[in-house]
């Protein structure tokens, strides 16, 4: 028995698999999954075989088709989609594609490509924002494991973003992945055998990289840390300043993880370069070390060729350009809106700015770290009284009095600066304030509760003109179709904001329908499973509103949901301001638009400096590049230098524009050249490694060799489309939109479904209708429940409010499965027959097609076989008497899907026509090794798969090309005889 054949056991006929366990048989049923896989010990069976005899395992045979298959034509295709649609070990080069349940992007397919060409695979992904790094990432981590070379993984990101990468692991991958941290470590230990670690029971991990970094949890995870890491948001683990602990702690334990050289490594991120140079290289030496010492600014032809095969990035504009035919992100429309403060606001804003202005000169004579503690406090005040009458009261009057000042000096940079690195903390500043007003006199502190009693009068009040801006701006974006994000800076803020915005949309703006806006607020205050089940319940199909802060602004994908941004709180981080927007403008989001808006005070000169400093220079380059380049870290000191600047001046400078005074200062000048340079090396970084040798038509040609094995997202919707006619399912398209179709999920629809698959669909809908409290509120049905529709799609990414139904979707692997089963023990009675005869002018000769299951081991040195399949048409004029009857393989494929009946054929003579063939083809079964001899049809089917096998041989060698000697003798061995899934017989018509 080898492997690939089919044997016998338990009175079922099975597929056997390589096994890495010579005392092992791994069983996969005939027409089920790699999923349905089961072990049988050899000797155990064999003893137990002598009581009871259906235990043993002994070789058996296909069976074939029979006369008594006999159906139309129509129902044999449906059997060559079905068969197709059931394979998961495909046997293009690409096997990971079997296995997911999306359609990427041809441009999503690069790092693959380059993957495959590593051994092991030491990648840095640096792609623009939004262009689906996540995606990438996981395609390699997926086609490594289906080939065999990984089985453990682990993805190391931020805790914020653990519960999404299970979600895409899970969904998008069919990989069940474990959630790693602190609250789910005492049940990931419950549920494991006690002598093994959590690192070796659960092959994939999504771990907590803040909660492994630590000595108390790194040591074990070393010690039995996966063949594959994933590293999402790579910069915050670059080897950073000694006094960033963090940092350093994720640096170091990448370095200890790199060590070992036999290791997969990905890093991903999507600003890879702060500006220092030193904290770049030292995320390229995790790749090799030598990489750490290069010089990026004089780099050899040599290196930056070497360093080629490691890093790519690209901006949106060179996928466009280069990768994609058409746009594939939204168009971004940026707008800015204004408003003007009310006579009391600007009262309230004129006595802070005044009352900073004298704490930050007055501090002058003060020992640096007291005069440094003041500084913070006023920038932290400024701050919060121009976010919201609500941040205000929340700083100033939430004070646990007035501690004393430590021997260290504290770091008060994350309140006011927004770090690209780290979480943003959206508390109130109040830290910074109390130390400031712990160095001022008792006048100077009642001064302080005299501002906080006027925020606290301007409380929802109509002098609040921001807000009143903000709730006419929001009305508007929604009567344009836009449903927004409105980003603040403090939780106070928000909270603040969304309860306006409840107020004010309770009855929709006109020109909407429904009851109101969903208005839902999400701050740090909320831990992260609380978060995802807020955004989970939002219902996709009414108006909606989002107000966050920046607890959300980094990684998380809100586009399904949202597709504006309102910048309620300017941030004073410009690279903070792209990674809001990158929240709704990103890979996956269906709008054709998406709207970003800058709100800013017109009359408020500290919005008006941020704006010309760091905001409008920020706009410049990106227009000029194509993409955001990150402030350079000095930022904080410029930002000292400006508000010193500011306040030093005095208010009477800051009636009119800014600009004029920040061109006078010579620290700011400085600044802009350097962040000018910074774009000039980002030019050149994406010019250099955006991976052009990398051609699209290259990508393009193995996506369609497996699109002719797997199948595409138009073959599967073909698929269900029939597959629901013949079994009496009511779909249709959804008027409003192409790409959806309407399935109806009554019970009385379901009561003339097939049991297995009424038992699937209703276990599906059971979780739309009636979702756990993590399930989204907002299911893909009609509103009426008695009679819903269940909204679906075959495009990815897929329409608002629809489900994507892939090849590996449950409801399709449950009616592939069920039909292909079915056709192998019902005969004619089948939805899908196997056999079918039709009399057509496609053909002027009689031909048949013969459906054939291939099964190929990809035998590479020192690992185990591979097992890939593919579903075969092969056509020849029957009868014939030519020197070589047979088709082309795309004329086969082309008369299957294409040959219609022109003319009625009686069933006697169907039948007739199919005994006549099976007669031709000749007894299909016995040794492989010898199959076809002495049988000429045979031995040319032979022949022509064995030249298939070629085929695939090259185009697995080519994938991997100069890897290793390994690779190079990869060989794929052909498994005979393959399975004779059916036959169709075309008989022309007589012509006149």
């Amino acid at each position: 028995m080898q492997p690939g054949g089919i044997v016998r056991f338990r009175d079922r006929d099975w597929v056997l698999l390589p096994s890495d366990e010579e005392h092992i048989y791994r069983l996969r049923p005939l027409t089920g999954l790699t999923d349905e896989v089961v072990a049988v010990h050899r000797d155990l069976s064999t003893i137990i075989a002598y009581t009871l005899p259906e235990e043993r395992i002994h070789p058996s045979r296909f069976p074939p088709p029979s006369p008594e298959d006999l159906s139309d034509t129509a129902s044999a295709h449906l059997l060559w989609q079905a068969a197709r649609l059931s394979l998961r070990e495909g046997a293009a080069p690409l096997r990971s594609l079997g296995r997911i349940s999306l359609r990427p992007r041809v441009y999503q397919f690069v790092p693959l490509l380059m993957a495959l060409r590593l051994d092991p695979v030491r990648l840095f992904i640096a792609d623009d924002v939004g262009v689906g790094k996540t995606i990438k990432a996981l395609l390699i981590a997926r086609e490594l494991i289906d080939r065999g070379e990984v089985r453990r993984m682990a993805v190391l990101c931020p805790p914020y973003l653990c519960d999404q990468w299970e979600k895409e692991l899970r969904e998008k991958f069919n990989l069940e992945a474990v959630v790693i941290r602190s609250s789910t470590l005492g049940r990931l230990e419950r549920h494991k055998p006690a002598h093994l670690s959590l690192y070796e029971h659960y092959p994939i991990q999504v771990i907590s990289i803040d909660w492994v970094k630590s000595d108390r949890n790194k040591y074990q995870f070393l010690q039995f840390c996966p063949e594959l890491v994933i590293v999402d948001e790579a910069h915050g683990a670059a080897e950073a300043d000694p006094r960033n602990r963090k940092q350093q702690q994720r640096h170091q334990l990448l370095r200890e993880i790199a060590q070992d050289e036999r290791r997969h490594l990905i890093l991903l991120t999507a600003t890879p370069h702060s500006g220092v140079e030193g904290a770049f290289r030292s995320l390229l030496g995790l790749l090799r070390p030598e990489f750490r010492e290069l010089d990026m600014g004089s780099l050899t032809e040599a290196q930056r060729a070497e360093l080629a095969r490691h890093f790519v990035q690209r901006t949106r504009k060179d996928i466009e350009q280069d990768w994609e035919e058409g746009r594939c992100f939204p168009e971004r429309i940026s707008v800015d809106v204004t408003y003007a403060l009310s006579a009391k606001y600007r009262e309230l804003f004129d006595r802070t700015y005044e009352f900073c202005s004298e704490i930050v000169q007055s501090g002058e004579g003060l020992e640096e770290r007291k005069r440094r503690v003041r500084y913070w406090g006023a920038l932290a005040l400024l701050r919060a009284v121009m976010s919201s009458p609500a941040a205000a009261v929340a700083a100033l009057e939430k004070r646990a009095g007035a501690p004393e000042l430590g021997e260290e000096e504290p770091d008060f940079g994350p309140f006011i600066f927004e770090p690209t690195d780290e979480l943003v903390d959206d508390e109130a500043p109040t830290p910074p304030i109390e130390e400031a007003e712990a160095t001022l006199p008792e006048s100077d502190r009642r001064r302080l509760r005299r501002l906080a009693r006027m925020a606290r009068e301007l409380l929802h009040s109509e002098e609040d003109t921001k807000l009143t801006a903000c709730v006419e701006t929001v009305r508007s974006l929604l009567q344009e179709g836009f449903h927004p994000i409105i980003w603040c800076r403090y939780v106070a803020t928000a909270e603040y904001v969304g309860e306006a915005l409840r107020h004010a949309l309770k009855v929709a703006p006109s020109g909407l329908t429904g009851d109101g806006v969903q208005v839902t607020v999400i701050t740090g205050r909320i831990g992260e499973e609380e978060r995802r089940m807020r955004i989970e319940a939002i219902d996709p199909e009414g108006p909606r509103v989002l107000v966050a802060t920046d607890c959300l602004s980094e990684g998380i994908n809100l586009q399904e949901k949202f597709t504006a941004v309102l910048h309620y709180d300017l941030p004073w981080n410009p690279n903070r301001l792209e990674q809001r927007e990158g929240r709704v403008d990103r890979y996956g989001q269906t709008a054709a638009k998406v709207k970003a808006v800058r709100f800013f005070g017109r009359d408020n000169p500290v919005d008006g400096a941020v704006i010309d400093v760091l905001l409008d220079k920020a706009r410049e380059i990106h227009r000029a590049l194509g993409t955001y380049v990150p402030v350079p870290e000095e930022s904080e000191s410029v930002m000292e230098a400006i508000f010193n600047s500011l306040f030093l001046r005095g208010r009477d400078r800051l009636q009119g524009l800014q600009l004029p005074l920040f061109e006078e200062n010579v620290a700011l000048q400085a600044f802009h050249r350097r962040w000018e340079l910074d774009a000039e090396r980002e030019r050149t970084n994406r010019t250099r490694f955006a991976q052009r040798a990398l051609k699209p038509e290259e990508v393009r040609r193995e996506l369609e060799g497996v699109d002719r094995v797997l199948g595409d997202p138009d073959a599967v919707r073909e698929f269900v489309l029939s597959a629901a006619q013949r079994l009496g399912l009511s779909v249709r398209r959804d008027p409003k939109d192409a790409d959806v179709f309407l399935i109806d999920v009554s019970e009385e629809s379901l009561r003339t479904l097939p049991d297995p698959i009424r038992v699937t669909r209703q276990r599906i809908l059971s979780e739309l209708a009636h979702p756990s409290p993590v399930a989204p509120q907002g299911s893909p049905f009609g509103a009426d429940r008695r009679s819903p529709t269940w909204r679906v799609s075959f495009v990815s990414p897929t329409p608002e409010g629809a489900e994507y139904l892939g090849r590996n979707h449950r409801f399709v692997t449950a009616l592939a499965r069920y039909l292909l089963e079915e056709a192998l023990t019902k005969g004619k009675d089948a939805v899908a027959s196997r056999c079918g005869v039709m009399r057509t002018r496609a053909v002027d000769t009689l031909t048949a097609l013969l459906l054939l299951r291939v099964r190929y081991l990809v035998e590479i040195p020192e690992r185990v076989p591979l097992l890939s399949e593919e579903v075969l048409v092969m056509g020849y004029h029957s009868l014939s008497d030519e020197e070589d009857p047979w088709l082309d393989d795309d004329e086969a494929l082309r008369l299957l899907a294409e040959a219609k009946p022109d003319a009625n054929i009686p069933f006697a003579e169907k039948r007739e026509l199919v005994e006549m063939v099976l007669e031709e083809i000749g007894a299909w079964g016995g040794d492989g090794q010898v199959w076809g001899a002495g049988h000429p049809l045979q031995a040319r089917i032979r022949a022509r798969i064995g030249g298939r096998a070629k085929e695939l041989e090259e185009s697995h060698k080519r994938i991997r090309k100069a890897v290793s000697l390994r690779v190079r003798e990869l060989r794929v061995l052909p498994q005979f005889p393959p399975d004779l899934l059916g036959l169709l017989v075309l008989q022309p018509v007589v012509r006149p």
